[in-house]
């Protein structure tokens, strides 16, 4: 028999575990109607300072003409907290042309403002990929204040990719800024190489003053040792160097991470890992993140020891790069992780939870380990199946989207609130 002094004991310690485990409240923002809304986010949200949501939906939106033949070209919506509650509004609406089709990719809020982003596909008609190879684009609010919820903002084009062994095509990644306003990339095919659609690119965009941006390829992927079909993001750090991660290739053509740095007027490309399969996973897709020591942090989507990717950590060695597994979470790793001011790492599944709809993740260093915590299960009803990372606010408050689920099924934009 426990003496009360030992029960007291025991409930204190169980109350003081309650206490350090914060209660996570989830919550619904949106569920998209598959209309003018838009349909399918698969990208992640970014925030801006007073702390307005903006993202993309890959279907949805303009459901007329080529449009409606893929059930609709995708939109750029924002969402906006107002009063305790979060207004929805669509800025503009993917005509399937020449302003590109399919947006996939996080937006990038740029240094004047606007929301910059690729579509996969539109753009140049002569392309036999799709409806197009693919643009970068940039979204403007309107010039003059408008009173209404329902102001359209305007979509440039500024580049469209063009079709051929030389040129680039299909940008799965979004885009990033250095300090002089140029933007960087990585398209899928294109190049040189020996894959279908030629192996893939790193490109710069270099605005003109004049409305005008020019490309250049920083380099090309062979589909050897390097690498092959780049879909992720970019990272860029504080020196100039751009890091990422190629879907295919490599020894064993299960992908790569590699870093490209600046040179003179050159880049000098660098290996950082190929993987194996089995041991660490297969087949990276999305993009990269970097905490304060200048570890990287990344994901892959197939392999690992539990069959769906792992999440993992490479570190700076010597002169090369030393490469950890952190975690193998069931369900498959589907969004890029985030990581927190503390060094937590965050992320999403496609399948596991209690529903096997898939679930919300952190991981917490524990000595030479990581522990890894559900933070949600999602069930259908409140979202299915995300493909988009978590990025936080300043009350560390968790946003993402879901591909599936919802009221309709085609997807949410959801919180968490601690």
């Amino acid at each position: 028999m426990p003496t009360a002094k030992l029960v007291a004991a025991l409930i204190t310690i169980l109350l003081s575990i309650v206490r350090v485990v914060p209660a996570q409240t989830y919550s619904v923002l949106h569920s998209f109607t598959g209309e003018h809304d838009g349909s399918h986010p698969l990208s992640g949200l970014v925030m801006d300072r007073a702390g307005n949501l903006y993202g993309t939906t890959s279907t949805g939106g303009n459901m007329q003409g080529v449009c409606g033949e893929v059930g609709g070209c995708g939109t750029v919506f924002r969402l906006s907290l107002k009063n305790g509650g979060w207004i929805f509004t669509t800025l503009y609406a993917f005509q399937g042309d020449y302003d590109g089709q399919t947006p996939q990719a996080p937006l990038t809020i740029g240094p004047d403002g606007a929301l910059y982003g690729t579509t996969v596909y539109g753009g140049a008609d002569s392309c036999t990929i799709g409806y197009g190879c693919g643009t970068v684009f940039k979204v403007t609010p309107p010039a003059s204040f408008c009173g209404t919820a329902m102001c359209g903002w305007k979509e440039t084009v500024l580049f469209r990719f063009p079709e051929g062994i030389d040129g680039i095509s299909t940008p799965y990644g979004g885009v990033v800024f250095d300090e002089a306003g140029n933007l960087y990339g990585a398209s899928f095919g294109g190049g040189i190489g020996i894959c279908s659609y030629a192996c893939g690119t790193i490109y710069e965009l270099i605005p003109s003053g004049n409305g005008h941006w020019g490309l250049t390829p920083l380099y090309e992927f062979t589909g050897g040792a390097d690498g092959a079909s780049p879909m992720s993001t970019l990272l860029r750090d504080s020196r100039g160097n751009l890091y990422g991660t190629a879907y295919a290739g490599g020894f064993n053509q299960y992908g790569t991470v590699f870093e490209l740095s600046p040179s003179g007027q050159n880049w000098t490309f660098k290996l950082l890992h190929e993987f194996q399969g089995e041991s660490d996973g297969q087949f990276p897709m999305t993009a990269l993140v970097m905490d304060a020591a200048g570890n990287l942090y990344g994901d892959n989507t197939d392999g690992g020891p539990n069959g769906g990717g792992v999440v993992f950590q490479l570190s700076p060695f010597g002169n090369g790069w030393s490469f950890q597994v952190v975690d193998s979470p069931t369900g498959g790793v589907t969004g890029p992780v985030n990581l927190d001011n503390v060094g937590n790492v965050y992320g999403t599944t496609g399948g596991g939870g209690s529903s096997n709809e898939g679930q919300v993740f952190k991981l917490a260093k524990n000595g030479n380990s990581w522990l890894e915590q559900n933070l949600h299960s999602f069930n259908g009803a409140d979202g299915a199946t995300p493909y988009s990372g978590v990025i936080f606010d300043s009350a560390g408050r968790l946003y993402g989207t879901t591909d599936w689920g919802g009221g309709n099924q085609v997807g949410v934009v959801w919180e968490i609130a601690p």
